[in-house]
């Protein structure tokens, strides 16, 4: 092989990452052949204490990398030898690097995923926390950025806790669908010795094996998938991140960051900049980009292995890398974070913020909603021309638009009121917020108990292994 080719295809500075999960894979893989009498005891013995012995390198860092070979599986099945001498190669028996590499991907993956739920969990956390600390800030609710209707703090950091909840379910769901074993697939089409692959997918913490051999090593809906659930949440992370980076601006003025997560100017003294929000929002671009490198390298690609395959790795990495890291730090952000509710009130106390509350009082009135409307929007001309909010307007200016209007009316459009009365399930009231924030609490710790069962799980998976 040429060095320019050798260079080319190598995917060792990717793959080196999954070296622990090869060594484990290798472990599974010859303690089935001792079962099933494949390999000789002895054999296996030594293969065990030599893999021993070079996950130890590599756990304190002083695994030596041949560059020479292409990648992290033929570098460990290389240095085995090395050491224990020729049975060391005779730990591929029954598989191939297909296989090898699509369990090794599976557990590296598994483990990502599950992460980036726990994560999740830590910034659902830090949302909730405000949430409960605000059921009365009242705030403008926007649409198409302009002030819509009054809503609380909890409400809107609520959204955003559905929508993270929604993200972690996702990353558990892609995890279900991926905890299936391939190894003893081989290159395409299974093998003739007689191995016991159920045995291997238990050892590794595997549901079960998977069910056909050439789907196994072609098969990247996993990563397809878990592209999607780092895509999806890093989009809602940049949608915060925007508001974020809105709010704390001096025109908003409804937060202050901490300045540990703040930056300054180079020139201006004055500044204090939203740089993590801003590069959380900037990372997003990748990670959407990852997306599309998966669903573009996939596509068309015959049965079964296909060396554009190889490619597959360095985007979700960096996807799952990218989304756990940015989850961990604007939990952080968000926990320490100031939020103005005296200016919340005050922004949303001008204009006419309370204008669909007037016609809908008007509907009790007997008025039809279209009509409400209509003489709502009279006067919101008027509060518009004369700059006094409705809710201020005297009870006999009001009555010009509708001799409906009676004295009750402002138990209908003062700020707060508009908000604590939209008692529907999942409304803005304080009432509907406690139970969607009971409805959160409840679903974050059922996650968190299937994120530490399945890790236990996969713990101890590992420390048998090493027994």
């Amino acid at each position: 092989m040429d060095d320019s080719t050798l260079d080319f295809t190598s995917s060792l500075d990717v793959d080196s990452k999954m070296a622990f999960y090869d060594v484990m894979g290798s472990l599974a893989h010859v303690r089935m052949l001792k079962k099933c009498d494949i390999l000789p005891p002895e054999d296996v013995d030594r293969i065990i204490e030599g893999l021993k012995a070079i996950l130890k390198e590599i756990e304190e860092g002083t695994f030596e990398l041949d560059y020479k070979l292409e990648d992290i599986h033929t570098n460990i099945e290389f240095s085995l030898t090395e050491r224990i001498g020729p049975a060391g190669g005779k730990l591929h028996t029954g598989r191939s690097r297909n296989d090898q590499v699509a369990v090794d991907f599976r557990m590296y993956l598994r483990d990502r995923a599950l992460k980036a739920a726990s994560a999740l969990g830590g910034i659902i956390t830090s949302l909730l926390d405000v949430a409960e600390k605000n059921p009365d800030t009242i705030m403008p609710g926007f649409t198409h950025m302009q002030h819509a209707q009054p809503v609380t703090l909890a409400q809107h950091m609520l959204a955003y806790v559905f929508k993270f909840s929604r993200d972690a379910d996702r990353f558990l769901d892609a995890f279900e669908r991926m905890d299936k074993c391939p190894l003893g697939s081989a290159a395409l089409a299974g093998t003739t010795y007689p191995i016991d692959r159920f045995m291997t997918a238990e050892l590794l913490g595997f549901r079960e094996p998977t069910e056909n051999s050439m789907d196994s090593v072609s098969d990247r809906d996993f990563v397809n998938e878990l592209s999607f659930c780092a895509a999806q949440t890093q989009i809602h992370l940049s949608s915060l991140c925007e508001e974020l980076v809105l709010w704390s601006s001096q025109e908003f003025g409804f937060v202050e960051m901490d300045d540990k997560y703040t930056t300054g100017s180079s020139i201006m003294p004055q500044k204090k900049n939203p740089d993590i929000a801003e590069l959380v929002r900037g990372k997003t671009g990748g990670v959407v980009g990852s997306l599309m490198t998966m669903l573009v390298m996939t596509k068309g690609l015959p049965l079964t292995y296909n060396r554009d395959l190889q490619e597959d790795k360095k985007p979700v990495m960096d996807s799952m890398d990218t989304v756990i890291y940015c989850l961990q730090i604007m939990a952080k952000v968000i926990s320490t974070t100031t939020f103005r509710k005296d200016r919340m009130m005050e922004v949303t106390s001008r204009g006419q913020i309370n204008a669909t509350d007037l016609a809908d009082y008007l509907v009790t009135k007997g008025i039809p909603f279209r009509e409400a409307h209509a003489i709502v929007g009279a006067a919101v001309r008027e509060s518009i021309e004369s700059g006094v909010n409705l809710e201020d307007m005297p009870l006999d200016k009001l009555r010009t638009f509708s001799d409906r209007i009676e004295k009750d009316v402002y138990d209908f459009i003062t700020v707060r009121r508009c908000a604590e009365r939209r008692e529907s399930y999942g409304g803005t009231a304080p009432s509907s917020t406690d139970v969607q924030i009971s409805k959160a609490i409840e679903q974050l710790m059922k996650r968190e108990e299937i994120v530490r069962q399945e890790t236990q799980l996969i713990e101890n998976c590992w420390k048998n292994l090493l027994e």
